[in-house]
């Protein structure tokens, strides 16, 4: 059995008995702490996929110890330009095993339903068509088209803005 969880930012495959390195937790050192973010669980053969994650799902992990990692050295240069930067750090790790998955009974979280806007609450579009007195200067070109469509004037996909102005204040 194993699954696939995210810890600390990352996703992981994991097992029982199984050790793993994560970005440093807020735990204590032999504190127990449980995930519920699983995106998979693989029980001998019946494979689970959440979406996103698998409800009730949960992996169980014991922290051992917070430890850094190895030294990586960053190194900059530019040849011929007497340009050279050397930089490094160690990460911050925390040691976990996995003691347990449990596949259900994991501790449930409530879902927050959205809010869908009805098709008589959705905010109605307006007409492009202006008045006698509009300014279509203003006027995007897509919006200069439309006014044209509604006014019934012909050849407007290669008109330039400027006609487009001068054949909507006409009509």
């Amino acid at each position: 059995m194993y699954a696939i969880v995210e810890m600390a930012g990352q996703q992981f495959k994991v097992a029982k008995d199984q050790k793993v390195f994560v970005h440093r937790l807020d735990a204590k050192q032999g504190s127990k702490v449980s995930f519920d973010r699983v995106l998979l669980i693989d029980d001998n053969g019946k494979v689970t996929i959440g979406a996103p994650v698998v409800e009730g799902a949960a992996v169980e992990v014991k922290v051992l110890q917070h430890l850094k990692g190895d030294k990586v050295i960053v190194f900059k240069k530019k040849r011929r330009k007497g340009y050279q930067k050397q930089n490094g750090h160690r990460q911050h790790l925390t040691e976990v095993s996995v003691e347990n998955i449990v596949s259900s009974g994991g501790a449930k979280k409530a879902k927050a339903k959205k809010a869908t806007p009805k098709k008589e609450e959705a905010k109605k579009v307006e007409s492009p068509v202006k008045e006698a007195g509009t300014d279509y200067s203003s006027m995007t070109v897509a919006e200069l088209k439309a006014v044209a469509k509604e006014k019934g004037i012909s050849g407007i996909s290669s008109m330039k803005k400027a006609e487009l102005i001068e054949a909507v204040s006409k009509a």
